[in-house]
């Protein structure tokens, strides 16, 4: 990661540590991603874990209703905003 930012020149910046609230908004996704996903599965291989996780990511976008955008799923929120 740190070689291909750096070669499409983009800084990175970390937060410090401890300080999950210098980003909220995905340090709550991580912990969601964690405990959800990641804490749910004993991987076997890469293939495995690549096919759980975009199920994952397609429930949260697609299916699951989240509170701050009015108990909606992401997609359907994007598709009546534009």
């Amino acid at each position: 990661m740190f070689f291909w930012a750096k070669k499409c020149g983009i800084k990175l910046q970390f937060i410090q540590p401890g300080k999950p609230t210098q980003n909220p908004f995905v340090e709550s996704f991580n912990g969601k991603f964690r405990e959800y996903c990641l804490d749910m599965h004993w991987f076997r291989d890469l293939e495995e874990a690549r096919q759980e996780i975009d199920s994952w990511r397609k429930h949260y976008n697609e299916e699951k209703p989240h509170s701050s955008l009015g108990r909606v799923p992401p997609r359907l929120f994007a598709e009546r905003a534009a």
